[in-house]
């Protein structure tokens, strides 16, 4: 590709001079951190071959085993990158979460989960804006936010499901253990160049007041928008922006990738003889249960990858489910 750009004629089309850089881009932040991680492991067995007839070889263990130690960090941490390599696991993600059974309960886990989930993006150095968000007693009803940053769609593809809270109630004055659920689901944004057909037949617009913050223009006009695909279901909404315009337009990039990530799954569901209908959001579909008493332990249900240290999963610190995910989605 870098010898096509070489040639008289690679500049008469700006298009393909910008994707064809972009993509060399891509493949050199591929391609060389394995390049210098084979150049360290070389150097290590140099090193090896060079100490271990000396004499005093037990002074330089020490160093030996730290370089092994950082080799293995780093290949680690390139491995679980080369797991990302399914269509559109490099773009940004769409990622709704609905409460479920549960009532007040349930609208407070999700405002826990999305909390948690700011939290993992503010560690990662990623952006969130939020896209929608229905308050209700206790917390949210639900919330739709937008993810940017280098592989956030294939990151969080592995939320997607039911999550299941146990918990002694605070709101609850007589201390009882209650169960929660709230559903999360996560598409990719998608690029103008995936063509998904949506006729404007085939969608229901109800415009309508924007809550929240926003200012006094927000709440004075139907400025949020609500698109209903009427075939599938899919209901999105938007309502971020003061105008409706922007709303609109925003709520149809969210509704192409649900749409894209629905005939997805419709097509996995035929190969394996599954159904894709959506589960309910409640007892015997989640994938993860958080168990906060009588003792502590957050486990996936797919995965089995499990933890105790709850307060740092809530506290955005989730990695240890993304990678087994990523793993076990790759067997």
């Amino acid at each position: 590709m870098e010898q096509e750009s070489q040639k008289p004629d690679f500049w008469d089309n700006r298009e393909n001079t910008e994707n064809t850089f972009t993509r060399i881009s891509q493949l050199k932040e591929t391609i060389e951190p394995w390049s210098q991680l084979r150049a360290a492991v070389q150097e290590l067995k140099d090193l090896f071959e060079l100490y271990r007839h000396e004499p005093d070889s037990e002074e330089f263990e020490g160093e030996l085993i730290q370089q092994l130690t950082g080799v293995k960090t780093q290949f680690d941490q390139l491995y679980i990158k080369s797991l990302l390599s399914e269509k559109f696991d490099a773009n940004n993600a769409f990622l709704t979460i609905h409460s479920g059974a549960g009532g007040t309960e349930a609208c407070d886990w999700v405002s826990m989960l999305l909390r948690m989930y700011l939290r993992w993006i503010e560690v990662r150095g990623f952006k969130a804006v939020v896209l929608d968000m229905l308050e209700a007693e206790g917390g949210l009803k639900s919330v739709t936010i937008e993810v940017s940053g280098k592989n956030s769609y294939g990151y969080l593809k592995g939320e997607t499901g039911v999550h299941r809270l146990v918990r002694i109630s605070p709101f609850d004055s007589n201390k009882r253990r209650h169960t929660s659920f709230a559903s999360v689901y996560v598409s990719p944004v998608i690029d103008d160049i995936i063509n998904i057909d949506i006729r404007p037949e085939d969608i229901r617009v109800d415009t309508y007041r924007a809550s929240g913050a926003g200012g006094q223009h927000v709440n004075k006009t139907d400025s949020a928008v609500r698109m209903t695909h009427l075939e599938t279901g899919i209901v999105v909404q938007c309502q971020n922006e003061r105008s409706q315009h922007k709303n609109r337009a925003t709520a149809m990039k969210v509704l192409t990738s649900r749409l894209y990530e629905y005939q997805r799954q419709q097509q996995e569901a035929e190969k394996t003889k599954h159904s894709a209908e959506k589960k309910e959001i409640s007892w015997g579909n989640q994938i993860r249960s958080y168990v906060f008493q009588p003792y502590t332990m957050i486990k996936d249900h797919r995965t089995l990858a499990q933890t105790g240290n709850i307060q740092a999963v809530m506290e955005g610190e989730i990695d240890l489910f993304i990678e087994a995910y990523l793993q076990w989605n790759m067997k």
